[in-house]
């Protein structure tokens, strides 16, 4: 009889670990733009505030480190990094070709609950800015936009775009210096929606673009030509 037939490989199904904790603990700060670009963040304090060992935290920092949300600097410290121009718009570019295509996609095959869904989010953004909560406005906008993935049933995809969220999700909260940005009207989020409704796949695309570059224009000065030393 084979190990297979004999079930000898199955182990009992263990919690998240602590590394995976924090790992998405730090993710979701740097998505909702709470971590700024140039924060050093140092293994013992960081590991006093999760509340964990420093193993399992410097796992999660080098996991980070390798999906370059996060970098190694000069001194051998773990920090955010600081985008260029070119970086940032080599990501709105990327973003604007995967997230197009998903919200194209979610207009041909979307339920009409996840878009109820999805309009959700949209409300829980406003409300959010509404409230001066900046940090949860930014969070319901990743969202939003990462549902476009799921809904499009496109997992690829949704890992390349959690990914490039992460490493521009540090300036986003340069979006609010002025408090609430204009008010579009309509505004993108509100357009996306309704196009995936009438199952309008050039619509929905066209309006995610729009979103996109309307709120990348804003972050462009935040970034420098070049890194600093």
């Amino acid at each position: 009889m084979s190990e297979a037939d004999t079930g000898a490989w199955i182990r009992p199904v263990e919690k998240q670990s602590l590394s995976e904790q924090a790992y998405r603990g730090l993710r979701q700060a740097l998505m909702r733009g709470e971590l700024q670009p140039g924060t050093v963040l140092t293994l013992r304090p960081l590991s006093q505030r999760f509340g964990i060992s420093a193993t399992p935290m410097r796992e999660a920092l080098m996991r980070l480190v390798a999906e370059n949300a996060l970098r190694l600097d000069a001194r051998g410290r773990t920090c955010v990094p600081h985008l260029t121009r070119g970086i940032l718009m080599e990501i709105r570019s990327i973003r604007e070709h995967l997230e197009g295509n998903a919200a194209a996609e979610a207009a041909r095959v979307a339920a009409p609950g996840d878009i109820d869904a999805l309009e959700d989010m949209h409300r829980r953004m406003i409300a959010a800015q509404d409230a001066g909560d900046f940090a949860d406005a930014i969070g319901e906008n990743t969202r939003f936009h990462l549902m476009l993935c799921e809904m499009a049933g496109q997992p690829v995809a949704l890992d390349l775009v959690s990914n490039l969220w992460m490493r521009c999700g540090p300036i986003l909260s340069h979006l609010y210096d002025g408090g609430i940005p204009p008010n579009w009207e309509p505004h993108p989020h509100r357009r996306i929606v309704a196009a995936i409704r009438a199952g309008d796949a050039a619509a929905a695309r066209d309006a995610l673009i729009y979103d996109i570059r309307g709120n990348g224009e804003g972050l462009l000065a935040h970034v420098a030509d070049s890194l600093p030393d």
